[in-house]
């Protein structure tokens, strides 16, 4: 019997012992675990140096959960602004317009959007489909304070808009660059979505550089940012961010079906378009004047128009039609050239030739690299601005 409680007792100290040092080394891998995932959380106004910390555990307690997405959001968060926008609309037009002089009640039709602060005067960058046909904007911040806003512009093209206030000395966004995104990074998303202000999320950069067509926005002039953070009605204009918090695009969510997919104006348009809008009133948009489409060897087996073949294994722009009375017709393109160079830049997609046009001002020279039949020529053409 003493044998057995001798092993009874031995297996209960190995136990003990076991646990104790269990939790001891749960609680240094927790440690170190926090110091991998936030040894140092550090912004322009933020830094929480743990490993100087006079009290190292408190320190971790304290902050277990400032990370550079709560960094990030502290720091743009009171530049990102709701905006409500209204208009009055008749309440039986279709009666209206049969009786003709038939008086109808008009009522209020409202809409929430989002936008952020790019002057201290109060200059703000939103989505032109927030603002678009209304009679009323009014713009409130995080700190309480309502304004009542003036559209100083709206480009349907890029879905890009411009609000002024009447303030001064107001927070600011710091913008960055989209240029530079790499597939995959972190992407963070600020907005008024379904109306819950002040709402984040935050995902990767799942694409770049789509389409508009592929979108589903074929009206649009821009190349979106493709991200899985959440941007649901509401989010339109607010920024989306990279772990600097910088704005690197406009949220806008003009797919209605998206399924955990979300896109973005990338900053550099928006910041063009916005700049035209603040002093003209107005974005323009170069113009040439073409049809055209990708050549691939999809084109060669899904459209029914001819193609020369000795463009079999070439790539490029092919044109598929010069617009009468056209800068293109003007400058001389024909129907079958194949564009393979704007500038000093290769063309491989007709987005590529929609970017460079984008870029060029209107009135300016631009030079694009044809072949046709087999010669290479370089045509001059100078765009002007796009019909409307």
């Amino acid at each position: 019997m003493s044998k057995v409680f001798s092993r009874i007792a031995i297996s209960t100290g190995f136990l003990v012992a076991g646990i104790s040092f269990g939790l001891w080394g749960g609680r240094q891998f927790n440690y170190s675990s926090q110091d991998y995932i936030n040894p140092s959380v550090s912004s322009e106004n933020y830094s929480i140096p743990l490993s100087d910390s006079p009290d190292r555990e408190q320190d971790i307690e304290n902050h277990r959960n400032f990370n550079f997405i709560a960094a990030a959001v502290e720091k743009v968060g009171p530049a990102v602004v709701r905006i409500n926008a209204s208009r009055q609309v008749s309440q039986n037009p279709s009666l209206e317009d049969f009786f003709g002089s038939m008086p109808s009640s008009p009522r209020e039709d409202s809409g929430t959007g989002s936008g952020f602060i790019i002057q201290e005067d109060g200059l703000i960058i939103t989505n032109a489909h927030v603002i678009e046909n209304s009679d009323v904007v009014t713009v409130s911040l995080r700190d309480g304070r309502f304004f009542e806003g003036e559209v100083l512009g709206i480009d349907t093209m890029t879905d890009v808009a411009v609000i002024k206030i009447n303030a001064s000395d107001l927070p600011v966004v710091k913008l960055g660059r989209s240029q530079d995104l790499i597939t995959g990074e972190w992407a963070i998303a600020i907005g008024n979505p379904l109306g819950l202000d002040n709402t984040v999320t935050a995902g990767i950069i799942s694409a770049t550089g789509r389409s508009s067509n592929e979108v589903g926005v074929p009206d649009k002039r821009v190349r979106f940012i493709q991200t899985d953070a959440a941007i649901n009605p509401g989010n339109s204009g607010g920024p989306l961010l990279n772990i600097e918090g910088e704005v690197i695009g406009i949220n806008t969510a003009i797919k209605a079906n998206a399924q955990g997919l979300g896109f973005a104006i990338p900053i550099e348009t928006a910041s063009r378009i916005s700049q035209q809008l603040a002093t003209k009133g107005k974005a323009e948009h170069p113009y040439l004047g073409i049809q055209m489409v990708t050549l691939n060897p999809y084109t060669f087996n899904n459209y029914d128009f001819s193609i020369p073949d000795i463009y079999q294994d070439k790539q490029g722009v092919l044109i598929l039609r010069v617009m009468p009375n056209s800068p293109a017709q003007q400058a001389g393109f024909k129907t079958g050239d194949l564009i393979i160079q704007i500038r000093e830049q290769p063309i491989v997609k007709t987005t590529d030739v929609q970017e460079q046009v984008e870029q060029t001002n209107i009135g300016e020279t631009l030079p694009i690299t044809v072949n046709r039949e087999n010669e290479t020529l370089i045509v001059q053409v100078i765009p002007t601005e796009f019909p409307r």
